[in-house]
């Protein structure tokens, strides 16, 4: 595998498991809020996050890299309203939106089609992800000031289950 490649897979497996970090920290704010149904969706935020980091993990360990794992940031974020955390996981997806691109010209780069076509998954799950986090931060903008909403948007949230990402559960 080209270095630069492998260094950027290996590198974007920190970025995932701070992004779980992240997630758990809006979960705490959520709950400690009594907001307990996005309290859930962050932390199955962060679960996924977590199996994003696992996907790459296998891998590298499937194309013979060695994974060197770093130390993990601590989110250091302080929310004064129910819609900080939601604008800042959208300012965070599109950042690690950017990170896998910057994988993808990489591998480009290096004609590393095995990983083009590995990255292929997260460029749509990173679409999703976006989508997912614009629309909760337009729903708590558009209802979030209003009680009764806020308690709905909860209940939806708290709705949320977990689900295996496919690349783990084929794996």
């Amino acid at each position: 595998m080209d270095k630069k490649v492998y260094e950027l897979l290996n590198d974007q497996i920190n970025k995932e498991f701070y992004s779980a970090y992240l997630y758990l920290s809006f979960a705490d704010y959520y709950e400690e809020e009594g907001l307990s149904g996005f309290a859930n969706w962050y932390e199955i935020q962060a679960q996924e996050e977590r199996d994003h980091a696992l996907i790459l993990r296998n891998y590298l360990h499937e194309n013979g890299c060695k994974v060197k794992l770093g130390a993990i940031a601590q989110p250091d974020l302080e929310f004064t309203s129910h819609l900080g955390p939601l604008e800042a996981a959208l300012e965070h997806e599109k950042y690690i939106t950017s990170t896998i691109n910057d994988i993808y010209d990489a591998a480009m780069e290096a004609k590393d089609w095995r990983t083009m076509k590995f990255l292929d998954w997260f460029i749509s799950e990173q679409q999703e992800e976006e989508d997912n986090a614009d629309t909760m931060v337009t729903r708590m903008k558009l209802f979030g000031s209003d009680a009764k909403a806020l308690y709905d948007l909860d209940q939806e949230n708290a709705a949320r289950v977990y689900v295996v990402p496919s690349p783990l559960a084929n794996a």
